[in-house]
């Protein structure tokens, strides 16, 4: 029963052949089982979620369900809901129950979407291994030595693992898609304020977009029809008419053309990596779709000029975390200085102590306008190499990671770590959306992903060349023993 689709789960849902309650149930044994070793999950509740499958139950039978009712979900432990313990994988966080539920996560449960619980990240979303959780690390359910990638490594873990049929995750600088690519799923980040952030733990504001992640392009489309809207509690927000976001699913890819930026075809991504893009061009050209080289010249500016970015939101973000209001307080203090000390101090890990210090940094007097300003300004032309290339074509094929998942404690330096995000994070310093799917495996067993970037709003067209991928190639079926 948990090997089912979003979208399966949710016509057998719809037809009574199965129940919301039977439906969790499965689940929640799944998860019982599983999550032990996969440590995919870190708080389940399974007298919510049992109570919230029998409201969907109730609601099914009364006739007034929509197709997403009684279908489960899971949540990065980033999204607050009321009654949840929202953490963010932190130990600043861990006694946090929040008062108040994330937008996107009430539009789910208006739907009648059933909680399953929360997923284990990177502390604060700072990471792309899943390691730096204070919970541990989760591992990557086609090889347990090996990680899930990160932020959302939890969301794409459980995923993979048939732990939940589709899960909700952010993406900062590739939180979303990179870890699709290591787990073999499928995830989408939406253009910048499609999605409310409103109730989503900040990590840099100006980047954070929550998106879809599951087994199918498809599943992702009829999960961003509930999610994506205008929020008023979000100032970021973009006011806009509501979209299907499915209208082109069934869109042939005749015609469309996709560009290769020859930057990111480079002699740093493994043969495998190589060998997944040529199979997608391979693919695409047989369905007619016309392939072009772009440039995207600016690509080795993207991560310096990220980090600068989002360390310097990070650090104004995360001072409210004082110890005075919520969260983890240090137990012997002898001043209001030394409390605000050591509860920094225990309540972040090293990780996040980076980040927020190098934000310090370039926010401080005399190096504000050497490297803040400087960052914003490369961010513009980061974002306007996109827009000369989206006049030559309709998407950008592009890989999502140079290689397939590392190991878990591999020896990387901070900076090595950074630099396998070299793909996905020009994608967020220009606001755009992009998909990542699965394409193949390497020679170890681990899934590679690829991924779809397209212009401002152009989401429905993505996930349109996504499916029409996956109509003609069976790699996002597959699933780890």
């Amino acid at each position: 029963m948990t090997q089912y689709t979003l979208k399966q789960a949710g016509s057998l849902l719809q037809s009574k052949q199965i129940s919301a309650v039977e439906l969790a149930s499965a689940y929640l044994a799944a998860i019982a089982e599983k999550n032990p070793a996969l440590n995919g999950y870190i708080t389940i509740d399974q007298d919510k979620t049992l109570a919230e499958a029998r409201a969907a139950d109730e609601r099914i039978a009364q006739g007034n369900a929509s197709a997403l009712t009684g279908v489960p979900v899971a949540y990065k432990d980033i999204f607050c809901q009321t009654g949840w313990r929202s953490a963010c994988a932190s130990k600043m966080l861990d006694n946090f129950i929040s008062p108040y539920t994330a937008t996107v996560v009430q539009n789910l449960l208006d739907e009648g979407m059933v909680t399953l619980g929360r997923t284990n990240m990177d502390e604060f979303a700072m990471g792309s291994t899943n390691e730096t959780s204070f919970y541990g690390a989760t591992k990557n359910p086609w090889n347990l030595e090996h990680v899930p990638g990160g932020s959302s490594g939890g969301s794409a873990a459980v995923v993979a693992a048939r732990l939940a049929p589709a899960a909700l995750g952010s993406d900062t600088g590739g939180s979303i898609r990179q870890p699709a690519s290591h787990c073999g799923i499928t995830g989408i980040k939406p253009t910048y304020g499609t999605v409310s952030r409103f109730g989503m733990v900040a990590y840099a504001s100006s980047f954070d977009q929550a998106g879809p992640m599951a087994q199918t392009a498809e599943d992702c489309a009829i999960l961003l029809n509930a999610m994506a809207g205008f929020d008023p509690k979000d100032s970021t927000s973009l006011e806009r008419e509501k979209e299907d976001y499915t209208r082109d699913l069934d869109k042939p890819l005749k015609g469309v053309k996709i560009g290769l930026p020859k930057e990111y075809f480079s002699e740093g991504n493994s043969p495998d990596v190589q060998t997944a893009l040529q199979h997608t061009i391979d693919l695409l050209k047989a369905q007619g779709a016309e392939l072009i080289e772009v440039s995207l010249p600016q690509t080795k500016l993207s991560i310096p000029a990220y980090y600068v970015l989002a360390s310097a939101e990070a650090s104004t973000n995360l001072s409210r975390y004082d110890g005075v209001r919520y969260g983890h307080r240090a137990a012997q203090f002898v001043d209001l200085e030394e409390m605000y000390g050591k509860t920094r101090a225990e309540g972040f890990g090293s990780e996040v102590k980076r980040r927020i210090m190098i934000g310090t940094y370039v926010l401080s007097h005399g190096y504000y306008d050497a490297y803040y300003l400087k960052a914003q300004k490369l961010r513009r032309l980061v974002a306007d190499d996109f827009q000369t290339a989206f006049a030559r074509c309709d998407l950008i094929l592009a890989p999502t990671a140079p290689t397939a998942a590392p190991k878990i404690g591999a020896d990387a330096s901070p900076v090595e770590t950074y630099l396998s995000d070299i793909y996905t994070i020009a994608v967020n310093l220009a606001g755009l959306p992009a998909l990542t799917l699965p394409a193949g495996f390497s020679g170890g067993g681990l899934p590679v992903g690829v991924q779809l970037i397209g212009n401002y709003f152009a989401e429905a067209k993505i996930l349109g060349a996504a499916h029409q991928i996956q109509l003609n190639s069976d790699w996002h079926g597959k699933r780890p023993e």
